[in-house]
């Protein structure tokens, strides 16, 4: 696989949307105007990072790092990773696997103790994929309550 992972430009937010619709495609839209000053927002923290992988110019797959800052484990921070998605054309072909490896290297070099993710998916075609992207399944066990 020739394609690098890399972190999102600012002019690929319409991609980026685009790649999302696999992830939740009952999403609404979110307006222009609080879109342009949400992407602001987002690409200028310093503690998110987006990394995609582009395979003949469209978005292949993509995940947000966020490093959160921590007064325990001698003051380093943890990561959470979130938004992990593989558009549906271009599955199993390592991309997923691509990204989130970047992730974690990433939140290493950020000194962070561990990183985290919560994945929604019940099969076990996606569980599985975790794990051997280096993920422990069943170590704490997620809450989450929804607004």
């Amino acid at each position: 696989m020739p394609e690098t992972v890399r972190e999102i430009r600012r002019d690929e937010i319409g991609k980026l949307l685009d790649l999302y619709k696999y992830l939740n495609p009952e999403d609404p839209d979110i307006p222009g105007d609080e879109l342009n000053v949400l992407w602001d927002k987002i690409i200028n923290d310093p503690r998110q990072s987006i990394f995609v992988i582009e395979s003949d110019g469209v978005l292949a797959a993509s995940c947000t790092l966020i490093v959160i800052d921590n007064l325990t484990r001698g003051g380093r921070p943890y990561g959470l990773i979130e938004n992990v998605v593989t558009h549906g054309s271009f599955r199993r072909r390592g991309f997923g696997t691509a990204v989130l490896k970047k992730a974690v290297e990433k939140a290493r070099e950020k000194g962070c103790y561990k990183v985290m993710l919560l994945t929604g998916r019940k099969d076990e075609g996606t569980l599985t994929f975790y794990e051997k992207a280096g993920f422990e399944r069943g170590v704490k066990t997620g809450f989450i309550i929804k607004f």
